[in-house]
């Protein structure tokens, strides 16, 4: 049975995530989602809540679990015995970043391959941080995330109104 893992923050997550979740998942048998515990930004939401948000949002893909993890990826596919990471690419901007993560990845673990993924045109421009700031300010991130985010980003922020 063929699983990738496809690893991020997910906060919150996007379309854009959903896009590559769904196209991930035509490919592999099996695709875990995983939720980093910690990274070098703040979250805006904890990882409890990340991780409900995903199990809301990828609930309707039969092969999808969510997990989390804290420290390396490589670390944690090996852990699981999983070679095939998969990396989102919205846009040229973003391949920088993906290829020196790949590399540095390859080096650490060289049995474990980086697989890239092209969201939707129409996904291509949304993140996170984006959203984070549309919803602040009362924007409708309608077009941006689904109704299980957009409701957790209503409370989060009609609460500190």
């Amino acid at each position: 049975m063929k699983t990738g893992i496809y690893a991020g923050t997910f906060d919150p997550m996007t379309l854009g995530h959903l896009d590559l979740i769904e196209r991930a998942a035509k490919i592999f048998d099996r695709l875990i989602l995983a939720v980093a515990v910690s990274s070098r930004k703040t979250a805006l939401f904890s990882i409890e809540e990340r991780m409900e948000m995903a199990r809301a949002c990828v609930a309707r893909f039969r092969n999808v679990e969510v997990d989390s993890f804290d420290g390396l990826l490589v670390e944690y596919a090996r852990s699981k015995k999983i070679h095939i990471l998969i990396r989102g690419l919205r846009a040229f901007s973003d391949f920088e970043f993906e290829f020196q993560m790949a590399l540095t990845n390859r080096k650490l673990a060289p049995d474990i391959e980086t697989l890239f993924l092209m969201p939707n045109e129409d996904y291509s421009y949304i993140s996170s941080s984006t959203v984070r700031e549309v919803a602040q300010f009362g924007g409708d991130t309608s077009q941006f995330v689904a109704p299980p985010v957009q409701a957790a980003l209503h409370r989060r922020f009609s609460s500190k109104g």
